[in-house]
This record gives C-alpha cells, sequence and structure tokens, in this order.
C-alpha cells in the first residue's frame, strides 16, 4: 500500500499580519485521513496509522534552515508562521497520517514567569527556578490567548492549511516533568532537587503539581477551541520514580488532567495519548486513567503491553529509534517484528518509542513510513 502523500504549503506564504480568528470559526470538520483517529478509539482502519515523535526537527534540513530564519528556537516556537511551517515540512516529505503541533513543553512554565532560554549544546534552562513555598504561592495561570496565544495562533494556523487531510496532535509536558524543569531549572541527571522536594516536602510539591495541573487543563483545552483532533500528554519523567511516587506524584495528576479536557470537538472525540517514559511496569495502572491510549517506549514489548492493558486503550509505538541508524532492510525487518508483536487487533499507531535522534538520515525515516504502509495492511484482513 503507498498512501498519498498531504499536499500542504508553507505557512509564511501567508501574510504575517493575519487577523487572529475567535476560537472554532475556521475549522474544517471533514477529515480525508482518520486512520489515527480511528486507531487510538480502538476501531476498524485498513492499515495502522504513523506519526514520529519529534516528527518536526533537526533531523531535517528544511527545519534546520527554518530555524536558523529565526535566530534561536524560542523565536521559532513563538512565531506561529515558522512554527506553523516547521510542523507541515515532515508531512511535506513523507505521508504521515498526523501533524503534531511543533512547540516545547516548557511553554507553560515560561508563560509563568520564570524565564525559558536555551543554551547551545546544553538543552532548556529556567531563569528563576522554584525554590520555596513563597516561589509556589506566586505562581499563576497564565492566560492561554494572551500569554500563550502564539501557541494557539501557531494551532489555528496549521489546521487552516492542513485543510483536512490528516488530523492534528495537541501536546502538553505532565505535571511531574513540567515541575522537574520547574525545581531543578533544568536539565537534570540526578533529580536532586525535585526528589528532594517531593521526599522532604510533598505537600510543596502537591501545591506545585495541582497548580500546574489546572495550566495543562487551560493549555490543552485551549488548543482543542483551536482546531487539536487529538492530545498528547507527555510524561518524561515519571519513569524515574519510584512505584508509590509515580503514582502519587504523576499518574494521579495526569487522571485528573484527563478528567478535565474537552473530549468531544468538531462532533468527533477527542483522544487523549498518554506516555510515561520508562513507565511499562504502570501500564495497567496507566489504562484506567481515563486516557485513550498508551504511548509504550522500546523496553517492553506490545504483546506483554497489550496483556497488561488488556481491550481498555489503545497503543502507540514502540520501534527504538536507533533503529533509523541501520540499514533500510533491517528497519524494515524491525518494522515488521513491531506490527508482529501488536498483532492482527485494533488499536495500534506505529511511533518510534521515543523522539527522532537528530542524526537520523531523512531517507530513513521514509523507509520507516513506508514499511508500516506496506507491511501492516496484512494486519488488518486488508490487501496490500
Amino acid at each position: 500500500m503507498c498512501r498519498k502523500r498531504p499536499t500542504v504549503v508553507s505557512c509564511t506564504a501567508k501574510p504575517t499580519s493575519q487577523p487572529r480568528l475567535a476560537p472554532g470559526t475556521h475549522l474544517v470538520t471533514e477529515l480525508e485521513n482518520d486512520t489515527l483517529l480511528r486507531a487510538l478509539l480502538r476501531r476498524r482502519v485498513d492499515y495502522t496509522p504513523v506519526w514520529i515523535m519529534r516528527q518536526a526537527g533537526r533531523y531535517l534540513p528544511e527545519y534546520r534552515a527554518t530555524r536558523a530564519r529565526a535566530g534561536n528556537f524560542m523565536d521559532l516556537c513563538r512565531n506561529p508562521e515558522l512554527a506553523c511551517e516547521v510542523t507541515l515540512q515532515p508531512l511535506n516529505r513523507f505521508p504521515l497520517d498526523a501533524a503534531i503541533l511543533f512547540s516545547d513543553i516548557l511553554t507553560i512554565p515560561d508563560a509563568m514567569g520564570l524565564g525559558l532560554y536555551f543554551s547551545e549544546g546544553e538543552g532548556p534552562g529556567l531563569e528563576r527556578p522554584i525554590r520555596d513555598a513563597a516561589d509556589v504561592r506566586q505562581l499563576a495561570v497564565p492566560d492561554m490567548e494572551d500569554e500563550l496565544g502564539y501557541v494557539m495562533d501557531a494551532v489555528g494556523m496549521i489546521r487552516r492549511e492542513l485543510a483536512g487531510q490528516v488530523p492534528l496532535i495537541g501536546f502538553s509536558g505532565s505535571p511531574w516533568t513540567l515541575a522537574v524543569y520547574m525545581v531543578e531549572g533544568g536539565g537534570t541527571k540526578s533529580f536532586a532537587r525535585s526528589k528532594a522536594m517531593l521526599f522532604d516536602r510533598p505537600e510543596l510539591m502537591h501545591a506545585l503539581l495541582a497548580k500546574l495541573s489546572v495550566a495543562v487543563i487551560a493549555y490543552l483545552n485551549a488548543q482543542v477551541a483551536r482546531g487539536a483532533q487529538a492530545l498528547m500528554i507527555f510524561d518524561t519523567w515519571g519513569g524515574v520514580l519510584t512505584p508509590y511516587a509515580y503514582r502519587e506524584f504523576s499518574l494521579a495528576y495526569m487522571t485528573r488532567i484527563i478528567a478535565g479536557l474537552t473530549r468531544e470537538a468538531e462532533g468527533r472525540r477527542v483522544p487523549v495519548i498518554l506516555f510515561t517514559k520508562g513507565g511499562g511496569q504502570w501500564l495497567d495502572r496507566m489504562a484506567d486513567s481515563g486516557c485513550d491510549a498508551l504511548g509504550v517506549d522500546w523496553t517492553l514489548d506490545l504483546a506483554d503491553a497489550r496483556r497488561l492493558v488488556g481491550d481498555r486503550v489503545a497503543l502507540q509505538g514502540n520501534l527504538d529509534p536507533s533503529i533509523l541508524h541501520a540499514s533500510p532492510e533491517r528497519i524494515r525487518a524491525e518494522v515488521g517484528r513491531v506490527l508482529a508483536s501488536y498483532g492482527p487487533s485494533p488499536g495500534h499507531v506505529f511511533n518510534l518509542g521515543h523522539g527522532i535522534h537528530p542524526d537520523v538520515d531523512p531517507d530513513h525515516a521514509a523507509v520507516l513510513v513506508e514499511a508500516v504502509h506496506t507491511l501492516s495492511p496484512a494486519f488488518h484482513g486488508a490487501t496490500q
């Protein structure tokens, strides 16, 4: 099977001074390809849909050119036209079954006043990290159409340019993941400050997580109002917690968020994907969160994941991103292995087990997408 590549254009071809449209006024209700949305709801599909975490990113030369034009990463994120452009770039290369908003999980802490910046080769940092109860008290939930209006404008612009060809995924970081960055002041390997707060000042960590939960609910609902058709919560650091701490400080707040989300829009259910990196041992509990699908990293076989969750949720994943450094023949073989691991049943969205590496050859990503579309119909009772 050869999927038709979406025909999308550069958002910068439009005037940059477009008026902001009211949420919901510009939406296209018909989808040419709704395979992803049906798979996330465990409905019948003819083939396994595929998208790639970080599909808009540094492995694409056109992304690097756009980022250079923007000046720096945050200026790229804060420019709706350029964020739209890079969101569409992978769809212009590959016949993917979804677009995902180009943004950063730390936009919420930045809008809360913590001062997000990026250092070349060192990743994100926050100028004013959380250190005590006074810092938590002064945090305010940002206005989604003001402080984070650039994200919402990008969502609306992307929906317009997609013109109903494939669905748009919106996303946020989980409260625990955001809290780690906010307390540590940036990336970390030891989690010394964030875990110290969790163990020594659990009431303070809970206060921070509760405030972040309110912000994430508002953030994701605003994305749906502007046109996001599925949502994903990235719990990047949930897997570093002990089992009880994961339940209390991560999963409990993601469950609270899911309960507060808009689940119907444009006459369709808005599916929610929950992904805890390194959290495969907790999939059975995660399946009770109210989500529609669970992301699975490459450390757990999909057949084992299915035994843990049964028919409660769909599964997304879970090719090891490093396989894209191997030969095309090996990539195809591993795609077939992942498809066989999930087996002939509805509810599988093909993806990597984490984000695509920056030094991957784009031609190898093309092999991945083609292999999924070619090999997967046999698992859905369709001919190739």
